[in-house]
């Protein structure tokens, strides 16, 4: 894994300035440069909108007492959305506002969800009772039941 990451580190900018050259190419200097701050600009206003409805989603489900599961993934969606976004270029811009929309998030979501195993546990609590002298809820052990290691 660390490998591919090391590798994407040092491809990544080689394909964003051959994508720069081409475009400055094509366009002009002025235009890309145009294109850049837009991409940025509409990739913020984005961020923003994003951001603040999945804010209000994970509050909904967090006070209603469900999984957040999609809530959270959709956050980390947007996270990883913003880092590409702070990062110069067009390829990484295309990724950043692909991951801001919500249609490619449920399809990255309904890919990932399906290879994963969510176990739902509830929790306990424990009373200690005085006059029986034990904690409720707890495993009492017998000597002969426990030896140690």
């Amino acid at each position: 894994m660390a490998r591919f990451l090391a590798l994407g580190l040092l491809v990544l900018p080689i394909i964003e300035i051959a994508i720069f050259i081409k475009v400055g190419q094509t366009i002009g200097l002025f235009p890309t440069l145009a294109l850049i701050i837009g991409a940025a600009l509409l990739g913020g206003f984005l961020l923003r909108q994003q951001g603040l409805s999945v804010l209000t989603q994970l509050r909904g489900n967090v006070s209603a007492g469900r999984m957040p599961g999609r809530t959270i993934a959709d956050a980390m969606m947007i996270g990883v959305a913003a880092i590409f976004l702070v990062l110069p270029g067009f390829l990484s811009d295309v990724v950043a506002l692909a991951l801001l929309l919500p249609p490619v998030r449920s399809w990255i979501y309904a890919a990932l969800a399906s290879r994963v195993t969510v176990v739902d546990t509830t929790t306990s609590y424990r009373r200690q009772d005085p006059s029986a002298g034990r904690i409720e809820g707890a495993i009492d052990l017998d000597e002969d039941d426990y030896r140690p290691r």
